[in-house]
């Protein structure tokens, strides 16, 4: 019976020493006092106060302060560490003396036993608790740049969306397939990234910019629920939210319509929103049109965290003799402008001047305005206005002292993308935002088609695979300009958090789509003949959507720079300041390849 109760107690303290050894510093608090850890981590910071030796001691979960007594045997030791030494800690947790609120475990300290030094490091180029360094540097050194608590707990929160994603997902009948990173560059898409074949001379792989082919040829293949968190990749400028290699949460469905892909997609971030930021979000979301989108905020992923919308007031203006105005409607254009309340008095001449080279960006010629001041139109082009137009826009908008209108008059995209554009310059400067707020909606019945100066032809909206609507099927080919599409984007705050549609699951309408985007049977054959062949063995109908990771970890991580969720972004010329890539190859490896360096 007593040796019985002599192993129970063995294993109870083996058990609990091993917890100690494994938990991190943030797990200890008050309660832990008098117990016997063992811990690894940094020295985040040393401080010798001339007998007292402190040090901050840094691991992935955070910090503790370690106590080393000037009678410690470990004394000497403790006098050599520098700032971000790598140690190995043992002592006992205490109640510290002087608490710190700031901090998880501010309440306790680590009485040192012994320490030893694993290695040691050369002082950092930056110091790593300051905000204030460039961001050029932080790129070069990432993996001090890592050691920072921002970007640690950014890819933790992305670790948690990809897990609870997959979680999601599993319980919902979807299995992850991986899908080849080497694949065929197809047209109708951004610049792809090529990889040259060394067994097949003067051919190239592409990297995908999404899966998209691959997983409708899987759910030709009878998978039916398909998912992946996809590694994509194209070759195209770069900006804020934008980064040549993304991930991509990538799920599709067979026998599905629009909103069974809606609603599911919903009820994920419904979850996710929950888990991460303990937010509920309710369901059904708002359904906005593309058209509708574009006419009230110019955009078609609009912030709806602040009002300000876009108002059509092309009826008011049917008369008008001012000639900019009197231009617009005669080329079939339209007016519109955005009320800004309460701010007349801040837009000063010089402010609006900034304001108006700014819209010019967007192709407007100018920025026409008027303040309303002690029941009056004022400055701008209030002498251009009529009596009954003044009246209508003062009941129209709902006009009160010291607001301010901005007007747009021209082509419908000129308008829309400038004022929407100036709507959201606005939204911040005058902080309207409240950036705590998640407000999200779907977009749907966007365009099939998009016009390209570049290419003088109508191009995919999305991609060649989207179906039209039912209804627009026969204007394929006969009017591409009014041709909608099965497809939707969620938005989030002013992002596109992620996009899909319904695809074309019928050899006949896919026919007519290539044709519509004026490919030759021969270009058909060579970029798209194995799947076009593949839609002759029953396809299903099928639809699905990509949600981009990195946008909605920004979003949930209240940063608007990618590369603070990225471990190892790309800078905005696509290259690694720490690895130096991309970088020139050695004439040995191009001969293998039968490629000829011309720069």
């Amino acid at each position: 019976m007593i040796e019985i109760l002599l192993v129970k107690i063995y294993i109870y303290f083996l058990e609990r020493s091993e917890i100690m050894k494994k938990n991190n510093n943030c797990d200890f608090n008050i309660n832990n006092v008098g117990e016997e850890v063992e811990l690894y981590g940094w020295a985040a910071k040393v401080r010798n106060l001339g007998g007292l030796i402190f040090i901050d001691l840094r691991d992935r979960s955070g910090i503790i302060q370690l106590n080393i007594n000037p009678d410690s045997l470990c004394y000497e030791v403790a006098e050599k560490i520098r700032s971000e030494y790598v140690l190995k800690v043992n002592g006992i947790i205490s109640e510290r003396t002087s608490k710190n609120p700031n901090l998880k475990t501010g309440e306790i300290e680590v009485i040192v036993k012994n320490i030893e030094i694993l290695n040691e490091s050369i002082t950092p180029v930056f110091e790593l608790d300051k905000d204030d360094v460039l961001e050029d540097t932080r790129l070069k050194y990432r993996y001090l740049d890592l050691r920072r608590d921002n970007l640690k707990n950014n890819l933790i929160t992305r670790h948690k969306i990809t897990m609870c994603v997959r979680k999601f997902l599993s319980n919902n009948g979807f299995i992850e397939v991986e899908t080849p990173i080497l694949s065929k560059s197809t047209p109708e898409g951004a610049r792809d990234y090529l990889v040259p074949s060394r067994v097949n001379k003067g051919s190239f792989y592409a990297l995908p910019q999404s899966p998209q082919i691959y997983k409708q040829l899987l759910m030709i293949g009878g998978i039916e629920k398909y998912f992946q968190i996809a590694r994509c990749f194209r070759d195209e400028d770069l900006r804020a939210d934008r980064q040549p290699e993304f991930t991509q949460i990538d799920m599709e469905m067979s026998f599905v319509k629009e909103e069974d892909v809606m609603n599911l997609t919903e009820k994920l971030f419904q979850k996710i929103f929950k888990e991460i930021k303990g937010i509920d979000i309710k369901l059904p979301l708002m359904r906005m049109k593309y058209d509708d989108a574009m006419k009230k905020y110019g955009s078609d992923k609009p912030d709806l965290r602040f009002g300000m919308e876009i108002n059509d007031i092309h009826d008011i203006f049917q008369k008008t003799d001012f000639k900019v105005f009197e231009n617009a409607i005669q080329d079939k254009g339209t007016i519109s402008c955005i009320k800004v309340e309460n701010k007349a008095d801040y837009f000063s001449r010089k402010k609006i001047d900034e304001l108006t080279e700014f819209v010019k960006t967007y192709n407007a010629k100018g920025l026409p305005y008027v303040k309303y001041e002690n029941n009056e139109f004022t400055s701008g082009i209030s002498k251009f206005l009529k009596d009954d137009e003044k009246k209508s826009l003062i009941e129209d908008l709902k006009l009160n002292n010291n607001d301010i209108l901005f007007f747009a008059a021209d082509k419908e995209d000129i308008v829309y993308s400038s004022l929407g554009a100036l709507r959201l310059k606005l939204g911040k400067e005058l902080d309207l935002i409240n950036k705590g707020d998640y407000k999200l909606l779907w977009i749907t019945d966007f365009p099939s088609f998009e016009w390209s100066e570049e290419e003088n032809r109508f191009v995919s909206c999305h991609h060649p695979f989207t179906a039209p609507k039912d209804s627009d099927i026969d204007k394929l080919l006969t009017d591409k300009k009014h041709c909608y599409s099965k497809a939707y984007d969620i938005v989030c705050n002013g992002y596109e958090a992620g996009g899909g549609s319904i695809r074309i699951h019928k050899a006949d309408v896919q026919e007519k789509m290539f044709e519509a985007l004026e490919l030759t049977k021969e270009e058909i054959d060579e970029k798209f003949g194995f799947f076009v062949n593949a839609f002759k063995y029953g396809t299903p109908p099928h639809g699905g959507l990509a949600i981009g990771l990195e946008r909605l970890t920004m979003l949930l991580c209240e940063t608007d720079n990618i590369k603070d969720v990225i471990a190892f972004p790309k800078t905005s010329s696509a290259s690694c300041l720490m690895s130096d890539a991309p970088s020139i190859v050695d004439k040995k490896q191009l001969d293998e390849l039968k490629i000829k360096r011309i720069i």
